[in-house]
């Protein structure tokens, strides 16, 4: 199973991997193998590792979601990449296919982002309540079909299902998305929110890196636009 993975980034002090819209990054009560015992059976087995494997798991994407997530191979890596997100030195940028066009082709999204832990959803609020945190995005309209859009969405801060509930607030639910309001699933059960990019200045070498994800290949809507794009 460990060699399913799809590597986008690997060296002594960082691992980069194209996660698939039903994978966990961590594990959870579920008890599904997540992300992270897959990258280190990965390691241990690619490089005759005795013992247990250092991974950290420097961000998280929420099960439904495909795309890159970036482990740390060292603890040393891992407490530099920390700091640069404290320092919101990482710019992450996802795409999101909608059925419905947003009101303007691109702007900027601020709410205020409360979370339910109970119901695992958060809310985008228009005003300040107690409990909630400012949630701020871009996005701009980059690519349509004849019945999907695709957006590109820049995260400027990183709350918990911020893309997927403030894109809900503007009337433009993520597709396949049921729990912030669009009407059907998909057939992968998965969400049609990408994280298509990180970048970042590596925290030991000192030199910019760029990692791209590409898009489901088993998802026909995904090809679509990978082709208008191309075209």
């Amino acid at each position: 199973m460990s060699m399913n993975l799809n590597i986008l980034y690997e060296d002594n002090h960082l691992i980069a991997v194209n996660k698939t819209g039903s994978d966990l990054v961590q594990g959870d009560e579920t008890g599904d193998e997540p992300l992270s015992e897959k990258v280190k059976t990965y390691l241990k087995e690619k490089y005759n590792k005795p013992g247990d494997v250092f991974l950290g798991v420097v961000h998280r994407l929420d099960r439904p979601v495909s795309g890159v997530v970036l482990f740390a191979r060292t603890s040393k890596a891992l407490s530099r990449m920390n700091k640069l997100f404290q320092e919101k030195k990482v710019q992450k940028t996802y795409w999101a296919v909608v059925k419905e066009l947003p009101p303007q082709e691109e702007g900027e999204l601020r709410h205020y982002m409360l979370k339910d832990s109970n119901k695992n959803k958060s809310y985008a609020l228009p005003k300040k309540r107690l409990g909630s945190k400012e949630g701020i995005l871009q996005y701009r309209l980059i690519s349509s079909t004849s019945n999907y859009h695709l957006l590109e969405v820049d995260l400027k801060t990183g709350r918990h299902h911020q893309i997927r509930s403030q894109l809900a607030k503007i009337g433009c639910p993520i597709k396949g998305d049921l729990k912030y309001g669009f009407p059907r699933s998909n057939k992968s059960g998965g969400i049609s929110l990408h994280a298509r990019r990180i970048e970042f200045v590596h925290p030991v070498k000192q030199e910019p890196i760029v990692i791209e994800a590409p898009t489901p290949q088993d998802d026909n809507l995904w090809k679509e636009f990978d082709n208008v794009m191309k075209g």
